[in-house]
């Protein structure tokens, strides 16, 4: 099955505990001591799950080397946590400091991960190991992480703590002594898994005893253990299932019976393990009735009960949906779901891809009808977006002042949510409010980032509901997945308008009139979700007959880009006047001073149009492209240069090219040609035809239109582009330069 329970099939005879128990050498025995020191750990603090985690030594990393209580399939899950996640045993280990989750709601609020992967009643500790390992040669940052089942109270008694201490010391002491030896213990490629003792093996006369027990009881029983392999099973069982005792017997039941390969059921047998509590379902086979199961969990296995429903009629056959209804998935499909909008969470850029993704999963997973989304700024309340309610409504709530006292901003002043099941039930709690959005049940749930309230979530469902404890944590979970997506895009928003507002404000706002001389600009954003770069562009005016054109490309997508784009622009003014080279050698001397840890590419032309010619120079820039006005288009090859901001002793050489009438300069930055997966002069050279097949005297403004409408057409772009056109004539244009 994906990602469930199953058999071990690393270990010999399917537990890993036996593998460590058998491992040769001294190595073996340590490993052994090891785990013995888990199970006990375990066992003295009355916890059902224990796991072991080491610590890479290359790395930022914590390896799951040891678990007790559960399968590797659960546990390869966590088998990797890096220290800066934010899951418990990562905070416990980087902060030198317990970690305590007394419950489901507890952890969905504080680890929405863990809350949405597991969205069970249990409890953990996550506790590091001190540091005397560290101080004998052992590793260093170790955790011990152990979960109780869902009946422990929401505190660790002190018992309890200092038991869990005393295990840690103990563990410490194993691994420092290993490494002491010259025998340290190294994170296993995958983690062991142990097996708790067994109770103790009854006599015949007993084990004849305890079967007849089983057989007299009525229904079916059987036994799972913590792989959820079936060890034991009645033949009454097995004719309730509907297959012969020989085929369950050693299987995974969703392996054998596929009307129970279903991840509802799959989801009751994974809460079981975890939680180690009684739980109870109702299936039906395909054989024309229902049957309710009854798990009994411990720690060596879950005991199954089956009993056939007999107050309930066989299933009919589903009949097809009416247009209106609207069925709620189970938990298992939207747990998928959920975990699917987790991972493209992380790929959300700005804020409006988080409302988007949330609202195109989040919304038909949970059954909602509406959902909207709302951040405090300035005290009060402003809406980031909003999906299944009219926009005449939400642009009631934006600019709500945090003050007043409604449902939507008592999770900002508070950090709890709020769960109406119906009307009634939010009237009582809010007197004053006034139904207007023809829902009838909603969940109010704050999004909490960096243990701070910044928002709050409203999902509302068109009928009546009961929010029942185990919805009411995966939607806590799910408000603070949304809430770090969220705060991570807003700031990414603003780094990003900040970077656009600096690199427009640095640009030239307006090319200057040269006479002869018709000239026009583009500059072209990067695709989608890429921050702004550092292209730029200028002309700069030195007398009535002579001009000065650059084109570059600093290195990087950031702030820091674009304002050593404004220092390139600067420097080029000053200098601007003297020959290319010197002017790039000047430029590239002050870049290397500032050691912005960025480089520029650059290309310089000097246009002496009394004189009709240009000189060129180049760092390191793509080559620019010229047509005469009796000729196709090519490519300057020009001296190569070093990228500028290198070293400051670099040298430069320009090259002059006779600039006559009806000639055409294009400089341009990478972004106009450059294709993920294309080759770069194949590209450029596609963009020499398409200027080739343009008429010699076309509008300069069509034909920038024109090479940018190109350039986004295609594939999505990775960098931005600059272009600049410049074409000789023989009077001065109609009309203005165009920017």
């Amino acid at each position: 099955m994906r990602n469930l329970p199953g058999r071990d099939q690393g270990a010999e005879g399917g537990e890993g505990g036996e593998r460590a128990q058998r491992a040769a050498g001294p190595e073996g025995a340590a490993q052994r001591v090891l785990g013995e020191a888990l199970l006990d750990a375990c066992s003295d603090a009355g916890a059902s799950i224990g796991m072991l985690y080491l610590p890479d030594p290359a790395r930022r990393v914590l390896h799951l080397a040891m678990a007790a209580g559960v399968s590797r399939e659960f546990a390869l899950p966590w088998s990797r946590v890096g220290l800066d996640d934010p899951v418990p045993v990562a905070d416990a280990v980087r902060d030198g400091r317990l970690v305590w989750l007394g419950g489901q709601e507890e952890t969905a609020r504080r680890y929405p991960r863990l809350g949405l992967v597991l969205p069970y009643d249990f409890a953990l500790v996550a506790a590091p190991l001190p540091a005397q390992a560290a101080d004998r040669g052992g590793p260093t940052g170790a955790g011990l992480v152990l979960l109780w089942p869902g009946s422990h109270g929401p505190r660790l008694t002190d018992a309890e703590r200092r038991s869990v201490e005393t295990s840690c010391h103990r563990l410490a002491h194993i691994l420092g002594q290993a490494a002491e030896d010259g025998r340290p213990i190294r994170p296993p490629a995958q983690p062991v898994t142990l097996r708790p003792l067994p109770p103790p093996t009854p006599g015949p006369v007993e084990a004849a005893a305890a079967l007849a027990f089983v057989r007299r009881l009525p229904g079916g029983n059987c036994a799972l253990d913590l792989n959820g392999t079936i060890t034991f099973i009645t033949p009454e069982a097995a004719e309730l299932l509907g297959a012969p005792v020989s085929q369950l017997r050693g299987a995974l039941p969703w392996e054998a019976l596929p009307w129970m390969d279903n991840p509802t059921i799959e989801d009751h047998y994974r809460a079981t393990v975890i939680s180690r509590m009684p739980r109870s379902f109702t299936a039906a086979p395909p054989i024309g009735r229902y049957l309710r199961f009854d798990l009994y969990p411990d720690d060596t296995g879950i005991s199954v009960r089956i009993r056939q429903v007999a107050d309930q009629p066989a299933p009919p056959p589903a009949p097809p949906t009416a247009a209106s209804a609207e069925p709620s998935p189970s938990r298992a499909t939207a747990l998928y779901q959920l975990m699917h909008l987790a991972a493209t969470l992380t790929e959300a850029a700005h804020a409006q891809d988080v409302v988007d993704q949330a609202a195109d999963q989040l919304v038909p997973a949970l059954g909602a009808q509406a959902m909207a989304l709302l951040v405090a700024e300035e005290q009060r309340l402003r809406m980031v977006g909003h999906r299944g309610y009219p926009a005449e409504l939400m642009a009631r709530y934006d600019g709500m002042p945090l003050s007043l006292d409604t449902a939507t901003t008592h999770g900002l002043r508070t950090g709890n949510p709020l769960f109406f099941g119906d009307e009634s039930e939010l009237l009582a709690a809010f007197p004053a409010i006034v139904v207007a959005d023809g829902m009838a049940a909603w969940a109010f749930l704050p999004l909490i980032a960096s243990k701070r309230p910044i928002g709050t979530l409203v999902l509302a469902y068109a009928r009546p509901r009961t929010f029942a404890p185990g919805e009411r944590a995966v939607l806590t979970s799910i408000a603070g997945l949304i809430a770090q997506a969220l705060d991570r895009a807003r700031l990414y928003d603003s780094t990003h308008q900040l970077a656009h507002s600096l690199q427009t404000g640095l640009l030239p706002h307006a090319l200057p009139r040269i006479p002869h001389l018709e000239v026009t600009a583009r500059y072209l954003p990067a695709a989608h979700g890429l921050d702004i770069g550092g292209d730029f562009y200028d002309l700069i005016r030195i007398d009535d007959t002579t001009v000065a054109a650059a084109i570059g490309d600093v290195q990087g997508h950031n702030v820091n880009a674009a304002a050593l784009m404004g220092q390139v622009r600067a420097a080029v003014h000053a200098t601007a006047g003297a020959p290319p080279a010197e002017v790039l050698a000047r430029t590239n001397r002050l870049l290397t001073d500032l050691e912005p840890g960025l480089f520029t590419s650059c290309v310089y032309a000097h246009i002496d149009l009394a004189a009709r010619t240009a000189h060129l120079a180049t760092a390191g820039h793509p080559p620019p492209l010229l047509r005469h006005a009796d000729g196709p288009t090519r490519m300057l090859h020009l001296p190569p240069g070093l990228l500028l901001g290198i070293d400051p002793d670099a040298s430069y050489t320009a090259i002059e090219i006779p600039f006559t009438p009806g000639t055409l300069l294009t400089l341009y930055t990478d972004g106009l040609v450059e294709v993920p997966g294309e080759d770069l002069e194949e590209a450029i050279s596609a963009v020499a035809a398409r200027i080739t097949a343009t008429a010699v005297d076309a509008p300069l403004d069509d034909l920038a239109d024109d090479l940018i409408d190109h350039a986004r057409s295609g594939a999505p772009r990775t960098d931005d582009t600059a272009l600049l056109l410049l074409r000789s004539r023989t009077r001065p244009p109609a009309q203005g330069n165009g920017t």
